[in-house]
C-alpha cells in the first residue's frame, strides 16, 4: 500500500507549501520504526497547548486511533484509516459534524495527521483477493509515527515547565506568608521600624501580581517578595531587645480593640483644663507640648474600627474579598484606594510616618468618602500630614462629620 507520497487535497481546500513539506518529511522518515500508538497519544495530550488544540481535537484523534487495528504504529502495515464522519462522531463521544470537521482541520494544520483524499473525496479502501488493503483513502497517521521522538521530547519539556511553574507558585506562597506574618508579629510586638511603609510595599506587590499569571510573572513577583522578606528580616535582626518586646505591654496597647470606646473628646481636647495643663506655662512651651501630646495620643491609640467603617463605608469595597474585618485589611484597602485616587507612594509614606499606619489608613478612608469634593487627593493628604505634624489636625472631627453626613448620631460613635 502506498503511504509515502505527496498528494493535494480534494475540492476547494487549497494546497499549501507547508502541507507539501510535511508530507515530504513523513516520506523521508526512517523506515522500520514502531511506536505504541497510545504512548504517542499521551504525548500529544501533554503538548496540546503547544499545538493550540482543544480537548475535542484530542477526542477526535483518540477516535481515529481506535480505527487503527494494531497496538503499534508501523508503516509496513499501512497507517491510513478511513472511517465515515458518522462513525467518527460516535467514537468521539457524539460531537456534531461541524465540530468534527473543525477539529480534523486543526489536527491536520498541527501536522499530526494528513489527508489522503480519493478522486471524489470519499474515504474507502481497495482490497485484493486475499482481503488485504492495497490502496486506502482517508486520514494518514504517519506523522504521529514520524514525529514520535519529537513529541516525546516536547512532552518532557512541558512536564518540566509545569513542575517549575508549580514550584515557583509554592515558593511565592511561602514567601508571601513569611512576609505577612513577620509584619504582623513586628507590629503587634512593637518592634521599631517603619512598618507602615513595609505594609505599603507588600500590598503594592500583591496589587501588581496578575490574577492568572504565567511562570515568568510568578517568578518576578517572587523576586520582589523575596527582597522585601530579606529587608524585613534585616530590620528585625537589628532590633536591640527583641526578647523584651512581648513582655512590654505599652507598645502593644495601641493594637487592642476596646469594645467600650472612649469619647471622641479624648482625641480632641478642647481646653487646657481638660488636658490637665498648667495655665502658667509659657505659650510656646504649651503649644509644642500640646502638639506632641496630641500626636502621641492619636498615634498611640487608633480609633475603633467599627466607628471608622460606619463613617467611611466605601472603603470596605476595596478590602480583600470586598470587606474589611480588621485593621490589617483596612490598611490593605487604603493602599488600593491610594493608587485609585492617584496619591503618590511618597505622600502616603509621609502620612504613615507622621500619623502611624492605622491613622494614615483612616485618613485615606475619609478622603475616599469626600473624593467628589477634593480636586487633588494627594495634595489634600500632604496638607493633612503637615497640619498633623504641627498639631493642628486630628481625625476625630472628620470622622464625626462623616458620621453625621451618613445619618448616624454622635452617640453611636462613642
Amino acid at each position: 500500500m502506498q503511504t509515502g507520497y505527496v498528494t493535494t487535497p480534494f475540492g476547494r481546500r487549497p494546497a499549501k507549501l507547508a502541507l507539501v513539506k510535511g508530507q515530504l518529511a513523513v516520506a523521508a522518515s526512517t523506515p522500520g520504526t514502531r511506536v505504541d500508538k497510545w504512548k504517542v497519544f499521551r504525548d500529544v495530550c501533554e503538548t496540546r497547548e503547544h499545538f493550540g488544540l482543544q480537548d475535542r481535537a484530542l477526542a477526535v484523534l483518540d477516535a481515529l486511533l481506535t480505527f487503527y487495528p494494531d497496538q503499534l504504529l508501523d508503516a509496513e502495515s499501512g497507517l491510513i484509516v478511513f472511517p465515515s464522519n458518522a462513525q467518527l462522531s460516535v467514537r468521539a463521544h457524539g460531537i456534531t459534524e461541524s465540530t468534527l470537521r473543525r477539529q480534523l482541520a486543526a489536527l491536520t494544520d498541527a501536522g499530526l495527521i494528513q489527508r489522503r483524499d480519493s478522486p471524489n473525496g470519499k474515504r474507502y479502501a481497495h482490497r485484493g483477493r486475499d482481503g488485504e488493503i492495497e490502496q486506502a483513502y482517508g486520514f494518514d497517521l504517519s506523522p504521529l509515527l514520524a514525529r514520535s521522538a519529537e513529541l516525546a521530547l516536547l512532552a518532557q519539556d512541558v512536564a518540566a515547565e509545569r513542575t517549575r511553574f508549580r514550584r515557583a507558585k509554592e515558593a511565592l506562597t511561602i514567601c508571601r506568608r513569611d512576609v505577612r506574618k513577620l509584619i504582623t508579629a513586628a507590629v503587634e510586638e512593637g518592634a521599631a521600624g517603619n512598618w507602615g511603609h513595609v505594609e505599603m510595599l507588600y500590598s503594592e506587590i500583591l496589587v501588581r501580581h496578575p490574577r492568572y499569571p504565567n511562570r515568568n510573572q510568578v517568578e518576578a513577583t517572587l523576586d520582589e517578595m523575596g527582597l522585601l522578606r530579606a529587608e524585613v528580616l534585616n530590620i528585625l535582626e537589628m532590633q536591640p531587645n527583641t526578647e523584651n518586646m512581648i513582655g512590654n505591654a505599652i507598645p502593644n496597647d495601641r493594637h487592642i480593640q476596646n469594645s467600650k470606646t472612649e469619647s471622641i473628646n479624648e482625641f480632641e481636647p478642647s481646653s487646657e483644663k481638660k488636658r490637665g495643663r498648667n495655665v502658667d506655662e509659657k505659650p510656646h512651651a504649651k503649644s509644642a507640648d500640646s502638639a506632641e501630646r496630641k500626636t502621641k495620643v492619636d498615634q498611640g491609640k487608633a480609633f475603633p474600627l467599627g466607628l471608622v467603617l460606619r463613617a467611611c463605608p466605601q472603603v470596605a469595597d476595596y478590602g480583600p474579598g470586598g470587606r474589611v474585618t480588621h485593621w490589617r485589611e483596612l490598611m490593605t484597602a487604603a493602599v488600593v484606594v491610594r493608587s485609585m485616587l492617584g496619591v503618590s507612594p511618597s505622600a502616603y509614606e509621609e502620612a504613615c510616618i507622621a500619623m502611624g499606619p492605622e491613622n494614615a489608613a483612616v485618613a485615606m478612608a475619609c478622603i475616599l468618602e469626600r473624593s467628589n469634593l477634593i480636586n487633588s487627593a494627594g495634595g489634600y493628604l500632604r496638607d493633612l500630614t503637615k497640619r498633623w505634624q504641627r498639631g493642628e489636625f486630628s481625625l476625630g472631627p472628620m470622622l464625626m462629620s462623616l458620621l453625621k453626613a451618613n445619618g448616624e448620631s454622635a452617640r453611636h460613635a462613642s
